[in-house]
């Protein structure tokens, strides 16, 4: 099969489409013909080797696992011993480890069944982008019809996706981004829109009931100063290749540290995907009351180009790496 592997941590170039053995599922996994896949900052994380970290995880000096990718959705050619919930012809979606493949294997607890009605590539836009918007704001936000939410970085993956939740959830959504755009934050149900280039929210009078930070370019003392006193503040890591690994560790510790002595509420959000939330986003797709935002489509060959561009923080909503 044809995968996209690398042999090194390093830019998108140490990328390469190579011919590969088909994985075989093992017990309570399922093996999937990848239909569609989407790109995350995971992804060029783990390409990178960054922060160093992380290698503690993907392999100290160079990747333990050559494979990329992980948000996935197509059919499913074969399972592994123990699986029940899925058989062979079944369309799913959800999270395959080295999903920039012709065929991938996933965990069948990381997994749901695609409804007709969302197609592959919406599908594969949800997994980890979706799942983290869902997860961070009903469970760690825990924000209330009628409440006041901002979302910093809104026009990304999870942000394009948390606007739709919250407007869902009867939220007033005030959302950060470029005045590029605006334009879209309103069309998802933002009621406002700060264009970051033009305004620092921080230095707002207005005070939030809640904060979603997907980019991390404020000091924990910046956002506690623009939440109300007993608000909520929720990181969700952010920043490109080149923001310092001690700037984020510093709004993370600082969080750990002084929450126990403080009125507000200071904590993050890593998804943790599970079959029960994949279908809630996706019977919402379906519905209507959400629609993934799909900014890029590149063939498999070009994924190298795909995972620049997310790279450069500047894609709105979702990019796909489709492979028909």
């Amino acid at each position: 099969m044809k995968a996209i592997v690398y042999e090194q941590y390093g830019p998108p170039d140490v990328l390469s489409l190579k011919e590969i053995d088909k994985p075989l599922p093992g017990k309570g996994e399922v093996l999937v013909r990848v239909h569609a896949a989407s790109v995350n900052p995971y992804d060029w994380h783990f390409l990178r080797g960054k922060p160093a970290l992380l290698q503690l995880f993907t392999g100290i000096g160079k990747p333990r696992y050559p494979r990329l990718g992980a948000d996935c959705a197509g059919v499913v050619e074969a399972v592994g011993s123990g699986t029940t919930r899925f058989k062979p012809g079944d369309a799913v979606f959800g999270v395959c480890k080295g999903s920039f493949a012709e065929f991938a294997c996933g965990k069948e607890t990381q997994l749901a069944l695609r409804p007709a009605g969302v197609s592959f590539e919406q599908a594969a836009s949800l997994p980890i982008a979706a799942t983290t918007a869902l997860q961070g704001l009903r469970d760690r936000a825990k924000i209330k019809a009628g409440q006041q939410l901002l979302i910093n970085g809104a026009a990304g993956g999870v942000g394009t996706f948390a606007v739709q939740i919250e407007r869902e959830m009867g939220a007033h959504v005030t959302a950060v981004c470029s005045g590029r755009n605006a334009d879209l934050m309103r069309s998802l149900g933002a009621e406002c829109v700060i264009d970051y280039m033009q305004e620092d929210f921080t230095r707002s009078p207005q005070k939030w009931d809640a904060i979603f930070d997907l980019v991390g370019n404020r000091t924990l003392a910046e956002f506690r100063s623009a939440l109300q006193p007993k608000g909520v503040f929720v990181s969700c890591g952010g920043g490109g290749p080149d923001k310092k690994a001690t700037e984020l560790a510093g709004v993370m510790f600082g969080k750990m540290l002084i929450a126990p002595f403080v009125s507000q509420r200071l904590t993050g959000v890593l998804a943790k995907i599970n079959g029960a939330d994949l279908s809630t986003l996706a019977a919402m797709v379906e519905s209507g009351k959400i629609k993934p935002v799909l900014d890029r489509t590149y063939p498999l060959a070009e994924t190298a180009e795909a995972v620049r561009y997310v790279e450069a923080c500047h894609a709105r909503g979702k990019v796909i790496i489709a492979l028909g």
